[in-house]
């Protein structure tokens, strides 16, 4: 690249852990092929990946930059204070976000073009709700980033369709499948995601999606976390409306540590204890960074692994039921658990993903976990618990046949989740599982080659980028000769 065209962009990344990750990733991605990054973090996600490492306070773009990467460092308030209990008052969290951060995200903007650097691109998370109106305001180009899949982007851009056909946001919704969405295949209702689905669309993450899905419609390009091959006809109809790229998987490959520290919790390291298992006959158990588990629900998953003779890797975050509930599991389980079993708090999932012991991974599909175990060919044992999971798993169960639904009804027994565990693991009968998870990976792997979909993409995204930026330059100049 041209080192007078090279792309200075403003970052920020929405402060949830799964949105966190891919972004940090694609700042890293985006500074390998020649981007000028200033990252904006919030202080509180900052505060907890510092004390994930021990209370290292140090800027997370450290080890980039001495690889000779430009990736700058700023953190800004989120509108509360860092020792908010963000988890246990996610409503209040989400208004903050909603109705706050966007004057510190304004701010932290100006100071960064007032201190003279020469910015030409904002590339701000899809949900925020204000990346528009603040790209226009310091004429930067606006890049937004959806870090879900195309169909969910297109569930969310398509809501006045499905409110016209009384899918959404009415009173007595119908419950017929949806065909009408553009480049979407026939999809049931309850495969769309939690919120599409909600009775009660006044509350704050509503607000926040329909605000987020109007501020979009401004964007001068949309990258998204998810490779053509998978969802061509979805991507191709959002590109006839706007500019929409497909540039994942964006993930960590390596089996050592992340260069970039992004964990809000402190890793563990079960090596050893998986060293000692057979290939394939762990079972990597995790429900993500975000949604909650039912008391109830963990309950009978807990005594369906015991139930199932498997051994496991359970990460169970410190709030998985509530930061109030600190120890969810029945009484007894660690003792009859034993050594066939290890509980931990967090992990780095690839690294334990792609360990040779682990043979599949009970998940809730959040995306970017659904991607991580397609990358490491560990077949998938679906409990879908909030937002875009339950999208996530009619991929990943109807279409991609890469993983089995943990429980077909609202309430999961001990006994399905004991017969389920053991159906994945079993060689015999997941080796179907198996055979579709290789093909998939090999589909993401061809996109990552140089000739491939989404390198392509990123190719044209920066062609695209620099085009606007000598465009711009050239109406400056023609003003000022008029």
């Amino acid at each position: 690249m041209n080192q007078d065209l090279k792309p200075h962009a403003i970052f920020i990344a929405y402060p949830l852990q799964g949105h966190v990750n891919p972004s940090v990733h694609l700042a890293r991605k985006l500074a390998e092929n020649g981007f000028t990054i200033t990252f904006i973090n919030t202080q509180y996600v900052h505060h907890e990946c510092s004390r994930a490492r021990g209370n290292k306070d140090d800027d997370i773009f450290v080890d980039a930059r001495q690889s000779g990467l430009d990736i700058r460092y700023v953190t800004i308030s989120d509108g509360l204070p860092v020792a908010f209990d963000r988890s246990l008052n996610h409503d209040q969290f989400m208004a903050a976000l909603l109705h706050v951060f966007s004057a510190h995200a304004e701010e932290a903007v100006e100071n960064i073009l007032k201190s003279g650097e020469s910015v030409n691109c904002l590339i701000a998370d899809t949900f925020f709700v204000w990346p528009a109106k603040v790209a226009k305001k310091f004429g930067l180009l606006y890049i937004s980033y959806w870090t879900e899949t195309a169909l969910v982007f297109s569930q969310y851009y398509h809501m006045d369709l499905l409110r016209m056909n009384s899918h959404y946001d009415c009173l007595d919704a119908r419950h017929e499948p949806i065909d009408y969405i553009p480049g979407v295949k026939s999809i049931e209702p309850k495969d769309m995601t939690s919120f599409l689905q909600a009775t009660d669309t006044t509350t704050v993450c509503h607000q926040i999606i329909h605000k987020a899905f109007e501020d979009v419609r401004g964007a001068d390009i949309v990258l998204c976390n998810t490779v053509y091959e998978l969802e061509s006809d979805t991507i191709s109809a959002l590109q006839s409306k706007i500019p929409f790229l497909a540039i994942g998987p964006i993930i960590p490959f390596g089996i050592t540590k992340n260069i970039v520290p992004t964990s809000l919790w402190a890793e563990s390291d079960c090596t050893q204890w998986l060293d000692t298992k057979p290939h394939g006959s762990v079972l990597y158990v995790s429900f993500g960074s975000y949604a909650h588990l039912r008391k109830t629900d963990l309950v009978e998953i807990a005594n369906g692994l015991l139930d199932s003779n498997v051994s496991f890797v359970w990460v169970l975050r410190p709030d998985i039921v509530s930061s109030n509930d600190l120890n969810p599991l029945p009484s007894g389980f660690v003792d009859e658990m034993g050594d066939r079993g290890m509980i931990i708090k967090w992990c780095s999932q690839m690294h334990v993903l792609r360990h040779p012991a682990i043979g599949g991974f009970l998940s809730h599909c959040g995306w970017n976990s659904v991607m991580e175990s397609v990358w490491s060919e560990r077949p998938l044992l679906c409990f879908p618990l909030y937002t875009d999971q339950f999208t996530n798993r009619k991929l990943v169960v109807d279409d991609w046949k890469i993983g089995i639904n943990l429980s077909d009804r609202r309430i999961v027994t001990s006994v399905e989740v004991s017969e389920k565990v053991n159906r994945l693991m079993d060689g015999k009968s997941s080796s179907k599982l198996r055979d579709s998870i290789k093909h998939l990976k090999q589909i993401l792997a061809s996109a990552l080659e140089s000739d491939g979909s989404s390198e392509k993409n990123v190719e044209r995204f920066k062609s695209h980028v620099n085009a606007m930026i000598l465009q711009k330059s050239k109406t400056i100049i023609e003003n000022k000769m008029i």
